[in-house]
């Protein structure tokens, strides 16, 4: 290698990465190219239009400062285009970048980081220490009056969501079910409780309370109803631990019960020995999964007659809820795997974590 071909390499600074200057370099390439094609199909749709000259009416017209957007690998840097339209004031059209929105200071991702931070312990007076790792030592907008602010954002949010109106609205299936949080509570694990529509699996209530109390459902079912949610669903899905079953014919007293036979499969084999499980599994797997109602019966009664002698903890467990856990043969077969269980639930929870 000659001499006049190499390079002198300084020292980086604390915290430099060339690999992360690489990704942000590329990152500003394709954001510039995705707005300058937002910029071309915005000019392009409105080519036929013309001012009294019979000039083209809408131009470019350069660009606006330059700023930088906090994102995940860094401060990226970025130039938003500026479109002119000759028309008169009353008449001008605009161009807004979607991609790169007007006031947008740092993206998505990074606002999802945030609050993850803050319910994970992190004070707001550390917010600027812990982000500069991720964000280089310069990142701006992240000191502890911005992240109490943004937290006065996140409170009126969720009011206003947890207000909103439910007149009109017409839900079928309802899955309920309680899970503890252990982030910034006052007291430990308090209960979230939720109520979610099928389909959509649209999040209808959000509550702090126990999951064995009856008073803590009821107000949730209670505040359901008064922001218009009339007209009973059909169906109820939840665990049989819940006070929830308790509270429910006080509010809507037409919707029948469904008990989940995930739970129920795990507290009947709970009173079984190991070694007993797997072929008490399949026996209860053979109810649930019977193609009609009278063969599902049929398993039931074979289960009660197998075990009660022997396990009769076991059996009572089972037996006890018989009805609420066959309800979903009342409903279309099609549905069947949807409502005997809590399942469709759990990815709600991530939301709700989140």
């Amino acid at each position: 290698m000659l001499e006049d071909t190499v390079l002198t390499l300084e020292k980086p600074a604390f915290g430099a990465d060339p690999l992360t200057d690489v990704l942000r370099q590329g990152a500003r390439k394709l954001l510039a190219q995705a707005i300058e094609a937002e910029v071309a199909s915005f000019l392009a749709q409105h080519r036929d239009l013309h001012d009294e000259k019979g000039r083209a009416r809408l131009v470019r017209n350069g660009h606006l400062p330059e700023r930088e957007v906090q994102t995940g690998i860094g401060p990226v840097s970025v130039k938003a285009p500026r479109v002119h339209d000759r028309a008169k004031e009353e008449e001008r059209l605009h161009f807004s970048s979607s991609i790169l929105p007007k006031y947008l200071r740092r993206s998505a991702s990074l606002e999802e980081l945030i609050p993850w931070l803050y319910l994970k312990g992190v004070s707001t007076g550390d917010f600027q220490e812990a982000l500069s790792a991720l964000l280089g030592s310069n990142a701006p907008g992240l000191s502890a009056s911005t992240v109490s602010r943004l937290k006065g954002v996140w409170s009126q949010e969720f009011e206003t969501w947890g207000k909103r109106d439910l007149t009109g609205k017409h839900y079928v299936y309802l899955w309920v079910d309680g899970v503890y949080f252990n982030v910034r509570l006052e007291q430990a694990k308090h209960c979230v409780l939720v109520a979610t529509e099928d389909g959509k699996k649209e999040l209808l209530a959000v509550s702090d309370g126990y999951r064995e109390s009856e008073q803590s459902w009821k107000e949730v079912l209670l505040d359901l109803k008064a922001r218009g949610l009339s007209v009973a669903p059909k169906l109820a899905v939840g665990d049989g631990a819940l006070g929830f079953w308790k509270a429910l014919p006080q509010v809507y007293g037409a919707t029948k019960a469904q008990r989940c036979w995930v739970h129920k499969t795990a507290n009947v084999l709970n009173a079984l020995p190991k070694s007993q499980q797997p072929k008490a599994k399949s026996d209860l797997q053979n109810i649930w999964m019977a193609a009609s109602r009278q063969e599902a019966e049929k398993a039931f009664d074979r289960f009660l007659g197998s075990y009660e002698d022997k396990y009769p903890k076991a059996t009572e467990c089972l037996r006890k809820d018989h009805d609420a856990l066959l309800t979903f043969y009342d409903f279309p077969a099609r549905h069947w795997s949807h409502i005997r269980t809590t399942n469709p639930i759990e990815s709600t929870f991530s939301t709700v974590r989140l």
